[in-house]
Protein backbone atom coordinates (compact mmCIF):
# COMPACT_ATOMS: atom_id res chain seq x y z
CA UNK A 1 0.00 0.00 0.00
CA UNK A 2 1.35 3.39 -0.94
CA UNK A 3 0.78 6.29 1.30
CA UNK A 4 1.80 9.87 1.71
CA UNK A 5 1.06 8.74 4.68
CA UNK A 6 0.85 5.36 5.23
CA UNK A 7 -1.98 -4.28 7.94
CA UNK A 8 -4.07 -8.47 8.35
CA UNK A 9 -5.20 -11.69 6.85
CA UNK A 10 -7.00 -13.89 4.42
CA UNK A 11 -10.75 -14.00 4.82
CA UNK A 12 -12.08 -16.63 7.15
CA UNK A 13 -9.15 -16.50 9.55
CA UNK A 14 -8.86 -12.79 10.29
CA UNK A 15 -5.32 -12.79 11.42
CA UNK A 16 -4.62 -14.96 14.38
CA UNK A 17 -7.94 -16.34 15.39
CA UNK A 18 -11.51 -15.13 15.48
CA UNK A 19 -15.08 -16.29 15.62
CA UNK A 20 -18.12 -15.11 13.71
CA UNK A 21 -21.01 -13.69 15.69
CA UNK A 22 -24.38 -12.16 14.94
CA UNK A 23 -25.06 -8.66 13.68
CA UNK A 24 -23.15 -5.88 15.39
CA UNK A 25 -24.83 -3.47 17.75
CA UNK A 26 -25.97 -0.43 15.81
CA UNK A 27 -25.38 -2.15 12.44
CA UNK A 28 -28.06 -4.80 11.90
CA UNK A 29 -26.79 -5.60 8.40
CA UNK A 30 -23.18 -6.14 9.50
CA UNK A 31 -22.07 -9.42 11.07
CA UNK A 32 -19.17 -9.28 13.52
CA UNK A 33 -16.05 -11.38 13.81
CA UNK A 34 -14.40 -11.31 17.23
CA UNK A 35 -10.60 -11.51 17.15
CA UNK A 36 -8.52 -13.15 19.84
CA UNK A 37 -5.53 -10.91 19.08
CA UNK A 38 -4.42 -8.28 16.63
CA UNK A 39 -3.43 -9.66 13.19
CA UNK A 40 0.23 -10.03 12.28
CA UNK A 41 0.94 -7.31 9.79
CA UNK A 42 3.56 -8.93 7.54
CA UNK A 43 1.43 -11.92 6.43
CA UNK A 44 -1.54 -9.62 5.91
CA UNK A 45 0.39 -7.21 3.70
CA UNK A 46 1.96 -10.09 1.79
CA UNK A 47 -1.47 -11.57 1.06
CA UNK A 48 -2.78 -8.19 -0.04
CA UNK A 49 0.20 -7.62 -2.31
CA UNK A 50 -0.13 -11.03 -3.96
CA UNK A 51 -3.83 -10.47 -4.63
CA UNK A 52 -3.43 -6.92 -5.94
CA UNK A 53 -2.78 -7.75 -9.64
CA UNK A 54 -6.04 -9.70 -9.80
CA UNK A 55 -8.30 -6.95 -8.44
CA UNK A 56 -10.77 -5.10 -10.68
CA UNK A 57 -11.39 -1.82 -8.85
CA UNK A 58 -14.77 -0.15 -9.17
CA UNK A 59 -16.82 2.16 -6.99
CA UNK A 60 -19.88 -0.03 -7.62
CA UNK A 61 -18.20 -3.29 -6.55
CA UNK A 62 -19.32 -5.15 -3.45
CA UNK A 63 -17.03 -5.11 -0.40
CA UNK A 64 -16.76 -7.00 2.92
CA UNK A 65 -19.45 -5.93 5.37
CA UNK A 66 -17.92 -7.64 8.38
CA UNK A 67 -17.05 -5.70 11.49
CA UNK A 68 -13.84 -6.95 13.10
CA UNK A 69 -13.94 -6.62 16.89
CA UNK A 70 -10.91 -6.92 19.19
CA UNK A 71 -11.99 -6.95 22.86
CA UNK A 72 -9.80 -6.73 25.95
CA UNK A 73 -7.23 -4.49 24.25
CA UNK A 74 -4.46 -3.19 26.47
CA UNK A 75 -1.65 -0.82 25.58
CA UNK A 76 1.99 -1.89 25.27
CA UNK A 77 3.55 0.96 27.27
CA UNK A 78 7.06 0.54 25.84
CA UNK A 79 5.73 0.72 22.29
CA UNK A 80 3.59 3.70 23.23
CA UNK A 81 6.62 5.52 24.65
CA UNK A 82 8.56 4.91 21.43
CA UNK A 83 5.63 6.31 19.45
CA UNK A 84 5.40 9.38 21.67
CA UNK A 85 9.10 10.08 21.28
CA UNK A 86 9.19 9.82 17.49
CA UNK A 87 6.04 11.93 17.09
CA UNK A 88 6.87 14.60 19.68
CA UNK A 89 4.14 13.86 22.25
CA UNK A 90 4.87 14.07 25.99
CA UNK A 91 6.07 10.78 27.47
CA UNK A 92 5.40 9.10 30.80
CA UNK A 93 1.81 10.28 31.17
CA UNK A 94 -1.19 8.00 31.67
CA UNK A 95 -2.70 9.24 28.41
CA UNK A 96 -3.00 8.17 24.78
CA UNK A 97 -2.09 10.67 22.05
CA UNK A 98 -5.10 11.51 19.91
CA UNK A 99 -3.64 9.58 16.93
CA UNK A 100 -2.52 6.44 18.79
CA UNK A 101 -5.74 4.41 18.50
CA UNK A 102 -5.27 4.60 14.72
CA UNK A 103 -2.00 2.69 15.18
CA UNK A 104 -3.83 0.06 17.22
CA UNK A 105 -6.45 -0.37 14.52
CA UNK A 106 -4.12 -0.34 11.53
CA UNK A 107 -3.40 -4.11 11.38
CA UNK A 108 -7.10 -4.86 11.73
CA UNK A 109 -8.00 -2.41 8.97
CA UNK A 110 -5.37 -3.87 6.65
CA UNK A 111 -6.78 -7.35 7.25
CA UNK A 112 -10.04 -6.16 5.72
CA UNK A 113 -8.34 -4.37 2.81
CA UNK A 114 -6.22 -7.48 2.07
CA UNK A 115 -9.17 -9.84 1.72
CA UNK A 116 -9.90 -11.63 -1.52
CA UNK A 117 -13.40 -10.15 -1.64
CA UNK A 118 -12.21 -6.55 -1.18
CA UNK A 119 -12.24 -5.08 -4.71
CA UNK A 120 -9.37 -2.56 -4.54
CA UNK A 121 -5.70 -3.56 -4.81
CA UNK A 122 -3.70 -3.04 -1.63
CA UNK A 123 -0.59 -2.19 -3.64
CA UNK A 124 -0.76 1.46 -4.64
CA UNK A 125 -3.53 2.30 -2.18
CA UNK A 126 -2.95 5.89 -0.99
CA UNK A 127 -4.02 7.23 2.39
CA UNK A 128 -5.68 10.54 1.45
CA UNK A 129 -7.34 11.78 4.64
CA UNK A 130 -8.31 11.06 8.21
CA UNK A 131 -10.97 12.45 10.54
CA UNK A 132 -10.61 11.63 14.23
CA UNK A 133 -13.17 12.28 16.96
CA UNK A 134 -12.07 11.85 20.57
CA UNK A 135 -14.96 12.20 22.98
CA UNK A 136 -12.91 12.18 26.16
CA UNK A 137 -9.35 11.73 27.38
CA UNK A 138 -8.03 8.16 27.00
CA UNK A 139 -5.76 6.54 29.57
CA UNK A 140 -2.77 4.41 28.64
CA UNK A 141 -3.61 2.03 31.48
CA UNK A 142 -7.19 1.39 30.38
CA UNK A 143 -8.80 -1.58 28.63
CA UNK A 144 -10.60 -1.03 25.35
CA UNK A 145 -12.61 -2.75 22.64
CA UNK A 146 -11.54 -1.98 19.09
CA UNK A 147 -13.87 -2.26 16.08
CA UNK A 148 -12.98 -1.75 12.41
CA UNK A 149 -15.21 -1.91 9.35
CA UNK A 150 -15.42 -0.65 5.77
CA UNK A 151 -18.01 2.09 5.48
CA UNK A 152 -18.22 2.17 1.68
CA UNK A 153 -16.73 2.92 -1.73
CA UNK A 154 -17.19 6.18 -3.63
CA UNK A 155 -16.09 7.27 -7.11
CA UNK A 156 -13.20 9.69 -7.36
CA UNK A 157 -11.98 11.48 -10.44
CA UNK A 158 -8.73 9.50 -10.17
CA UNK A 159 -10.28 6.13 -9.30
CA UNK A 160 -12.16 4.77 -6.29
CA UNK A 161 -11.97 5.82 -2.66
CA UNK A 162 -12.74 3.59 0.32
CA UNK A 163 -13.69 4.79 3.81
CA UNK A 164 -12.54 2.71 6.79
CA UNK A 165 -14.03 3.32 10.24
CA UNK A 166 -12.16 2.52 13.45
CA UNK A 167 -13.90 2.75 16.84
CA UNK A 168 -12.59 2.48 20.38
CA UNK A 169 -15.00 1.64 23.19
CA UNK A 170 -14.97 1.54 26.96
CA UNK A 171 -17.89 -0.68 27.88
CA UNK A 172 -20.74 0.41 25.61
CA UNK A 173 -19.38 3.92 25.08
CA UNK A 174 -17.59 4.96 21.91
CA UNK A 175 -14.77 7.10 23.29
CA UNK A 176 -12.77 7.57 20.06
CA UNK A 177 -13.45 6.98 16.37
CA UNK A 178 -11.84 7.72 13.02
CA UNK A 179 -12.72 7.64 9.34
CA UNK A 180 -9.76 7.11 7.02
CA UNK A 181 -10.02 7.39 3.25
CA UNK A 182 -7.78 5.50 0.85
CA UNK A 183 -7.61 6.03 -2.90
CA UNK A 184 -7.06 3.32 -5.51
CA UNK A 185 -6.03 5.00 -8.75
CA UNK A 186 -7.45 3.52 -11.93
CA UNK A 187 -9.04 4.60 -15.16
CA UNK A 188 -12.48 6.03 -14.71
CA UNK A 189 -14.98 8.08 -16.67
CA UNK A 190 -16.23 9.74 -13.50
CA UNK A 191 -15.07 13.35 -13.12
CA UNK A 192 -16.52 14.00 -9.65
CA UNK A 193 -16.28 12.57 -6.21
CA UNK A 194 -13.20 14.46 -5.01
CA UNK A 195 -13.54 16.53 -1.87
CA UNK A 196 -13.07 20.24 -2.35
CA UNK A 197 -10.09 21.50 -0.42
CA UNK A 198 -10.59 24.54 1.75
CA UNK A 199 -9.02 27.59 0.15
CA UNK A 200 -7.24 30.13 2.30
CA UNK A 201 -4.02 32.10 2.29
CA UNK A 202 -0.76 30.64 3.56
CA UNK A 203 -0.65 30.08 7.30
CA UNK A 204 2.11 31.75 9.32
CA UNK A 205 5.15 29.56 9.89
CA UNK A 206 5.67 28.45 13.49
CA UNK A 207 8.68 26.13 13.32
CA UNK A 208 11.11 24.64 10.83
CA UNK A 209 11.72 20.92 11.25
CA UNK A 210 14.74 19.12 9.85
CA UNK A 211 13.70 15.52 9.31
CA UNK A 212 16.35 12.82 9.55
CA UNK A 213 16.52 10.02 7.02
CA UNK A 214 15.64 7.44 9.69
CA UNK A 215 12.28 8.97 10.71
CA UNK A 216 10.44 6.39 8.60
CA UNK A 217 12.31 3.51 10.22
CA UNK A 218 11.78 4.88 13.72
CA UNK A 219 8.06 5.39 13.14
CA UNK A 220 7.82 1.92 11.56
CA UNK A 221 9.38 0.36 14.66
CA UNK A 222 6.92 2.18 16.92
CA UNK A 223 3.79 1.75 14.79
CA UNK A 224 4.35 -1.56 13.02
CA UNK A 225 3.80 -0.01 9.57
CA UNK A 226 6.92 -1.20 7.72
CA UNK A 227 5.84 -0.27 4.23
CA UNK A 228 9.13 -0.24 2.23
CA UNK A 229 8.43 3.21 0.76
CA UNK A 230 9.10 4.64 4.23
CA UNK A 231 12.29 2.78 5.11
CA UNK A 232 15.25 3.24 2.75
CA UNK A 233 15.99 5.08 -0.52
CA UNK A 234 16.52 1.76 -2.30
CA UNK A 235 13.21 0.24 -1.22
CA UNK A 236 11.38 3.50 -1.96
CA UNK A 237 12.81 3.61 -5.50
CA UNK A 238 11.19 0.25 -6.21
CA UNK A 239 7.86 2.08 -5.94
CA UNK A 240 8.82 5.18 -7.88
CA UNK A 241 10.01 7.51 -5.12
CA UNK A 242 13.49 9.09 -5.31
CA UNK A 243 13.96 8.71 -1.54
CA UNK A 244 12.06 7.27 1.40
CA UNK A 245 8.92 9.22 2.32
CA UNK A 246 7.51 9.95 5.76
CA UNK A 247 4.40 8.11 6.91
CA UNK A 248 1.36 10.32 6.49
CA UNK A 249 0.17 9.42 9.98
CA UNK A 250 3.54 10.48 11.36
CA UNK A 251 3.20 13.89 9.68
CA UNK A 252 -0.31 14.30 11.12
CA UNK A 253 0.76 13.15 14.59
CA UNK A 254 3.79 15.43 14.58
CA UNK A 255 1.63 18.42 13.66
CA UNK A 256 -0.95 17.59 16.33
CA UNK A 257 1.77 17.16 18.97
CA UNK A 258 2.93 20.68 18.12
CA UNK A 259 -0.56 22.16 17.91
CA UNK A 260 -2.07 20.52 20.98
CA UNK A 261 -5.58 19.09 21.27
CA UNK A 262 -8.32 19.46 23.88
CA UNK A 263 -9.68 16.32 25.57
CA UNK A 264 -12.86 16.29 23.45
CA UNK A 265 -11.88 17.13 19.90
CA UNK A 266 -12.52 16.65 16.19
CA UNK A 267 -9.34 16.47 14.11
CA UNK A 268 -9.14 16.48 10.33
CA UNK A 269 -6.04 16.01 8.17
CA UNK A 270 -5.59 15.68 4.42
CA UNK A 271 -2.42 14.14 2.99
CA UNK A 272 -1.72 16.18 -0.11
CA UNK A 273 1.90 15.43 -1.08
CA UNK A 274 4.62 13.06 0.18
CA UNK A 275 7.43 14.31 2.43
CA UNK A 276 10.82 13.10 1.21
CA UNK A 277 13.41 11.98 3.79
CA UNK A 278 15.71 13.48 4.81
CA UNK A 279 14.25 16.93 4.32
CA UNK A 280 13.22 20.24 5.83
CA UNK A 281 9.59 21.25 6.33
CA UNK A 282 7.77 24.16 7.93
CA UNK A 283 5.02 23.67 10.49
CA UNK A 284 2.47 26.47 10.08
CA UNK A 285 -0.62 27.17 12.15
CA UNK A 286 -3.27 29.79 12.79
CA UNK A 287 -6.05 29.16 15.31
CA UNK A 288 -7.67 25.81 14.56
CA UNK A 289 -5.86 25.27 11.24
CA UNK A 290 -2.42 23.76 10.64
CA UNK A 291 -0.24 22.82 7.68
CA UNK A 292 3.05 21.11 6.98
CA UNK A 293 4.78 22.73 4.04
CA UNK A 294 7.94 22.42 2.00
CA UNK A 295 8.54 25.68 0.18
CA UNK A 296 5.33 26.52 -1.66
CA UNK A 297 4.10 22.91 -1.49
CA UNK A 298 1.57 21.87 1.15
CA UNK A 299 2.16 18.31 2.33
CA UNK A 300 -0.52 18.08 5.01
CA UNK A 301 -3.38 20.40 5.90
CA UNK A 302 -5.85 20.05 8.71
CA UNK A 303 -7.75 21.44 11.63
CA UNK A 304 -8.34 20.93 15.35
CA UNK A 305 -11.92 21.64 16.48
CA UNK A 306 -13.02 21.39 20.14
CA UNK A 307 -16.16 19.35 20.83
CA UNK A 308 -18.83 20.56 23.21
CA UNK A 309 -21.87 18.62 24.40
CA UNK A 310 -21.71 15.91 21.72
CA UNK A 311 -22.49 12.23 22.24
CA UNK A 312 -21.30 9.74 19.59
CA UNK A 313 -23.80 7.71 17.61
CA UNK A 314 -24.20 4.29 19.16
CA UNK A 315 -22.71 5.39 22.47
CA UNK A 316 -24.34 5.32 25.85
CA UNK A 317 -24.36 8.75 27.48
Amino acid sequence: MTSHSDDTQAEGSYGEGGRATGPASGSPDRPSTVLTRSPSLLPVLAAGALRSPFKRPSATADFPRTRLVLPGLRIDLARLAAYERVCGFPTGEDALPVTYPQVLGFPVAMSLLSRRDFPLPLLGLVHTSIEITRYRALTASGEYELTVYIDGLVPHRRGTEVAVVTELRVGADVVWESVSTYLARHRTEDTGGEREQEKHGPLPGVAEWRLAGDIGRRYAAASGDRNPIHLYPLTARLFGFPRAIAHGMWTAARCLAAHGTPQAVLVRAEFRAPVLLPGTVTYAADGERFELCGGDRVHVSGGVHPLTGHTPAGAVS
